[in-house]
């Protein structure tokens, strides 16, 4: 039987490569030519201690150069609490708007030196997803939509969370609440479909889970606004798929409508290109009036007419929840911030 012989280098302990040292606010400190607790003061853009913008601008290139980040866990054991705030990832279809509002608010808050997560709990809702946010110790929690109940609000305050603000059509006992108001833009197409003549109206609710909390108010805002007035209302069920659209577009003669309001500018756009592959002429034959006033909806012929709605800016959202962190046994505020306003354009 053959033999080979391998020799295997003799590579001692020394010989082996240094593992790469992690910086750390000291070596910061040497570089920048200040004290330790001049870094930490820049870094952690402390505003109670006057230090000159040349030595914070020498700090944070010497940050830079060394690839130093601050120790967030080590920085909340500091402060007696974390800078994280969490926005549970909402479990619902959003749609450019809200996208653009969470966006907003995620930069505002970044400015105001607070570290934002969102946190998706596949599966879990309501108060046992408070019980999954809690375990992060969040200083302060933003969810969007229903589902939050007091215990849910108990269980992350117990964890350490300083504030919890609801973003729903409820509030919810001992959280701050932006309350959006839904009916109002149902109120505000229902109205507008009235004063164009139109008597038989036809409201789209989406099939999509999750949506029931916008679109039930959306169509009580409907039928407020048509209320002793004569005219109709039907609720039509609708899926967010060609299929769906064009299997509702070919029934249409039977319903026997003159206007729909679609919830919003997308469901608008989806019902009217099958409206109009079934040769219902859009507004002769049915008017369509969408919400959130999207520029696709401007793109369409007809061009769509919607509620523009108005939602807070994120610098204000950022502001309420600054003064709650810092004020964490005041009164929870209470603010109605979605304004609804009639956009009228070719279809309606």
């Amino acid at each position: 039987m053959r033999s080979v012989m391998v020799q295997i280098p003799n590579t001692s302990p020394s010989a082996a490569p240094a593992p790469h040292s992690v910086p750390t606010s000291a070596d910061v400190a040497r570089l920048a030519g200040v004290s330790r607790a001049t870094v930490s003061y820049v870094l952690n853009n402390t505003s109670a201690v006057r230090i000159s913008e040349p030595t914070r601008r020498r700090v944070r290139e010497a940050a830079r150069e060394l690839g130093y980040v601050p120790h967030a866990a080590a920085r909340s054991l500091r402060a007696g609490h974390s800078r994280m705030v969490l926005m549970p990832a909402p479990t619902i279809p959003v749609g450019p708007l809200y996208s653009r509002f969470l966006s907003d608010l995620q930069s505002a808050l970044g400015h105001l030196d607070y570290t934002v997560v969102q946190y998706g709990t596949v599966g879990l809702q309501g108060d046992e997803a408070a019980r999954a946010w809690a375990e992060l110790r969040p200083v302060a929690v933003l969810v969007p939509g229903a589902g939050l109940g007091p215990q849910g609000v108990a269980v992350l305050k117990r964890s350490g969370a300083r504030a919890v603000v609801t973003l729903g059509p409820e509030r919810v006992d001992g959280a701050h609440a932006l309350l959006m108001d839904h009916e109002a833009v149902g109120h505000c197409a229902g109205m507008h479909l009235y004063a164009r003549g139109r008597r038989r109206i036809g409201v789209i609710v989406p099939e999509e889970p999750g949506l029931e909390s916008f679109s039930r108010p959306r169509l009580a805002g409907v039928h407020q606004a048509l209320h002793g007035t004569g005219a109709t209302v039907t609720a039509l069920p609708l899926a967010y798929t060609e299929q769906a659209a064009a299997e509702l577009a070919a029934r249409w003669p039977e319903l026997g409508l003159d206007a729909v309001f679609a919830y919003n500018d997308e469901y608008a756009m989806l019902l009217m290109r099958a409206l109009q592959d079934q040769g219902v002429r859009i507004p002769e034959d049915i008017a369509v009036v969408g919400a959130d006033d999207l520029m696709l909806g401007r793109l369409l012929r007809p061009r769509l007419s919607t509620v523009h709605i108005e939602l807070p800016s994120g610098r204000e959202l950022a502001e309420l929840v600054d003064r709650a962190l810092r004020d964490p046994g005041g009164e929870p505020e209470v603010r109605r911030v979605l304004g609804a306003s009639l956009v009228q354009r070719a279809s309606s």
